[in-house]
C-alpha cells in the first residue's frame, strides 16, 4: 500500500521508467526509505533523483537502482519472505567496482555503519571492504590494485 502525499510523482512514471532501465540493476526492499536514504547518499555517495515513503531511484557510478519501502509489497508474495526479518540478502554480495573502499569505510564508521571488514589489498587484484547497512545488505566497495 502506498503511503506517498497524492502531490508526490516520480518524475517518470513507472512505464516509462522501466523503459529506460538498461544493464544490471536491482530493487532492494528495505524497512523505511529515509533511514535507508542516510546509507545510500552518506556512503556509497549515491545520487538520489527521487525519493517519497514509499519509493526511491537512485544513481551509482553510472547504473541506476531502487529502494522500496515493505509496505508497498504487502500485496507481493515477497511480503511473506520478509515478514519479522532482520538482515536482507545474505549470501549476497551487492559490490561497487570504482568506490574508494578507503572512503566508504570512514564514512560508515563516522556514521556509525557496521564495518565487516575494513579496507584490504585482496590477491583478486581489487583493494575492498564489506559494510552492512540498516537492512543487513552486504555492499563491497572496491577499486583496481596498482600494478
Amino acid at each position: 500500500m502506498k503511503t506517498r502525499s497524492p502531490d508526490q510523482h516520480p518524475p517518470l512514471d513507472a512505464p516509462n521508467y522501466g523503459k529506460s532501465l538498461r544493464g544490471l540493476g536491482f530493487n532492494l526492499l528495505v524497512r523505511n526509505i529515509d533511514q535507508s536514504l542516510k546509507f545510500h547518499k552518506q556512503v556509497l555517495q549515491s545520487t538520489v533523483f527521487y525519493s517519497d515513503s514509499d519509493f526511491a531511484m537512485l544513481r551509482l557510478i553510472g547504473g541506476d537502482y531502487m529502494l522500496h519501502a515493505d509496505h508497498t509489497y504487502s500485496h507481493n508474495p515477497v511480503s511473506g519472505l520478509i515478514a519479522g526479518v532482520d538482515a536482507r540478502g545474505i549470501g549476497v554480495e551487492l559490490r561497487i567496482y570504482g568506490l574508494d573502499p578507503d572512503g566508504a569505510e570512514k564514512r560508515a564508521r563516522d556514521e556509525g555503519f557496521t564495518v565487516l571488514a575494513g579496507a584490504l589489498d585482496k590477491p583478486h587484484g581489487l583493494r575492498e571492504a564489506v559494510l552492512i547497512d540498516d537492512d543487513g545488505y552486504l555492499w563491497v566497495p572496491s577499486v583496481h590494485l596498482k600494478d
